[in-house]
């Protein structure tokens, strides 16, 4: 289950002074996107027969995440944090390096103009004209037709604009799948606003911290939901964990309740995820994902503690990017000495395992792989009539920026009424005394 997200909602609509109750049948705020604790019940959670060897370190030191997204520096996600101030609960820490898969080696995707001059991923002239796109990027701005240099934002395709810079597929592929962080390359023949927009946000991301755009909780992303569960409390949200849900209750095609243990909680919107409503969602494919624990950091990434990689489905011949992401002891997520690889993408063909082999020979030697494969689910109604809002399952990316999307997106199917960062500032400063400020 989405469960951040539903946080997420729940903290954002208790203050714009709805009244929320958050039901979870779990015993812990956390579905599918907790951090598993202790390591014994990562073992149990994917049925090894054995439980960790002693190698492991302590089983308690390990807090490993099912799901694991990196948060974009500049993103719509911290964004949300910071508003709602949720970030007094928690630490972050920058991912100390974004890497890109071609001709079976990685590169380092170059993050100033000096790395990208000295960068093996480009030939010397092709560095050139990369730079002249990226300044071009920099400079667009999509209410100043100054800026435009003959392209428009609303018709050029972003195929053209790449012609236009004269580059060549190899940094299509990486500018494209490492900064742009599409999965496919249909955004090639779509208007380039887009395209050049999270360009944008990635440089812009890039620049506050210096090392990647990246940054990810001390202690895993179960911090996350639990910061947001705190907002909602304050603003008088009420949490019912270990909640059974029996049914929910509809008339004449919507909403009016849940119930639980025999007795109704009435509502007038629901939110969910997929597996609470299977009669009102799709199957809309598949994610497989490799949780891999490793005793020594990735081959040429520097010996970096966390790092991103992305496989550019074209590098592959797939339809769709592969994806790694990496942290490690570091983030207070596994024993000393130890680091965590998780290896994801969207399935294709009858044989996941196979699909992600290039992703596992960069990680090799290998400790112990948990291996998931989970269906996607969406919606198969946008809940104007029903009231009832699902999310969408997790998808195959290692950040949170397609989440974000589908969470304003609720948002604005349940108010009317676009999301606005202003209306999330903290109603009441009050609530912890002015001394805390």
């Amino acid at each position: 289950s989405n469960i951040l997200f539903e946080c997420i909602l729940s903290g954002i609509m208790s203050v714009n002074g709805k009244k929320v109750l958050h039901m979870d049948r779990n015993p812990y705020y956390g579905g599918e996107s907790s951090s598993i604790t202790p390591l014994e019940e990562l073992y149990k959670r994917f049925s090894l027969p054995d439980s960790p060897p002693e190698s492991m370190g302590r089983g308690r030191d390990w807090n490993v995440d099912l799901i694991p997204k990196f948060l974009m520096a500049n993103g719509q996600l911290v964004k949300m944090l910071l508003y709602t101030e949720v970030t007094r609960y928690l630490d972050f820490k920058v991912v100390e390096g974004s890497f890109v898969y071609k001709g079976g080696k990685i590169y380092k995707v170059p993050s100033t103009e000096t790395e990208a001059l000295a960068s093996n991923l480009m030939g010397m002239f092709e560095k050139r004209r990369f730079r002249k796109f990226l300044v071009f990027v920099a400079n667009f701005d999509e209410n100043d037709p100054k800026t435009f240099e003959g392209v428009d934002p609303k018709t050029t395709t972003m195929r053209d604009v790449y012609k236009k810079f004269d580059l060549g597929q190899d940094v299509i592929d990486f500018t494209g799948h490492a900064l742009a962080l599409y999965r496919t390359d249909d955004y090639l023949d779509v208007p380039c606003l887009e395209t050049i927009n999270r360009i944008k946000l990635y440089s812009e991301s890039l620049a506050r911290y210096g090392k990647s755009p990246y940054l990810y909780p001390l202690y895993g992303l179960g911090e996350l939901p639990q910061g947001f569960a705190r907002l909602s409390a304050i603003y008088g949200g009420t949490y019912m964990l270990n909640k059974p849900v029996d049914e929910i209750v509809m008339e004449g095609g919507h909403v009016i309740g849940v119930k639980s243990e025999g007795e109704v909680a009435r509502c007038k919107q629901l939110i969910c995820d997929p597996s609470y409503i299977p009669d009102r969602v799709r199957k809309a494919g598949q994610v497989i994902r490799v949780i891999c624990v490793l005793s020594h950091p990735i081959k040429n990434t520097n010996d970096a503690n966390s790092c991103q990689i992305i496989i550019p489905q074209n590098q592959v011949n797939r339809n769709s990017d592969i994806y790694v992401c990496m942290i490690s002891y570091a983030h207070n997520v596994a024993a000393q000495g130890k680091y965590i690889a998780i290896v994801s993408t969207t399935v294709e063909t009858s044989e996941p395992e196979a699909e992600i082999e290039p992703a596992l020979e960069l990680l090799e030697p290998i400790d112990q792989k948990f291996v998931a494969i989970s269906d996607l689910y969406e919606p198969t109604d946008d809940g104007t009539d029903s009231q009832v809002f699902a999310s969408r399952s997790y998808d195959a990316t290692t950040h949170f920026e397609t989440t974000c999307n589908d969470i304003k997106d609720i948002y604005k199917r349940m108010t009317g009424s676009d999301f606005d960062f202003e209306n999330m500032k903290r109603k009441q400063n009050d609530v912890f005394g002015e001394d805390e400020q």
